[in-house]
């Protein structure tokens, strides 16, 4: 009889055992869905990942004051993530945005960006504030709302530089992307040149537009 009762707790206590040591899972947060969303397209939210491919964009934890420079380290905060805006933007398309991406001295020398990445950010009000203060300006900006994940669109380029965004819903973006470059360049050791222009997009209309930046 003791065998037979022994029989049914021993393993009982074993399962409860194993059970509750076991870790549970924590619960999926929106910015774990977008990170994921952009990981399978080859992109690393790691914070070295963001510093090498220098695109404040992404980054998270946007700062809800306004525009200025703060005082405490010096970045210019963001403006509130306009949500609305976003929501009115196409959700998919049909148009192609293909090109290739290098950088040039003006003497038709040129390096290409090979399997670089490169995305495409939609034209609003907080892209706009990117663009200007950080592209054009060159000032550091304050992490941005992960919400803006939902709507950038990446790609990366070949060996030769050509790259290639399909699906494009119709409207304006930024199109980004970096290019490394050392000696060939004229710098000791490689150094990432960030390259932005402006594409817009209508239908199924295919878009060539080279990305091409200064060499120096």
């Amino acid at each position: 009889m003791k065998r037979r009762i022994l029989s049914v707790i021993v393993p009982l206590l074993t399962l409860w055992f194993m059970t509750g040591c076991v870790e549970r899972g924590l619960p999926t947060l929106p910015g774990d869905r977008i990170s994921s969303a952009a990981q399978s397209a080859g992109w690393s939210s790691s914070e070295e990942d963001a510093e090498n491919i220098d695109i404040s964009d992404i980054d998270q934890n946007l700062s809800e004051s306004a525009a200025v420079i703060r005082p405490e380290d010096g970045k210019v905060a963001r403006i509130p993530f306009p949500a609305n805006e976003y929501a009115r933007l196409a959700k998919s398309g049909k148009g192609t945005v293909k090109g290739r991406i290098y950088v040039t001295d003006g003497y038709d020398r040129k390096v290409y960006g090979k399997s670089t990445r490169l995305y495409l950010n939609p034209k609003t009000s907080y892209s706009d504030q990117w663009y200007r203060e950080s592209y054009i300006g060159g000032r550091k900006m304050a992490k941005a709302d992960d919400r803006l994940f939902n709507y950038l669109r990446f790609t990366s380029s070949d060996d030769q530089g050509n790259f290639a965004f399909y699906g494009v819903p119709s409207g304006e973006y930024y199109l980004i992307g970096m290019v490394k470059c050392g000696e060939e360049c004229g710098y000791e050791s490689p150094k990432s040149i960030r390259i932005a222009t402006k594409v817009t997009v209508r239908g199924n209309q295919v878009v060539e537009k080279d990305l091409v930046g200064p060499m120096y």
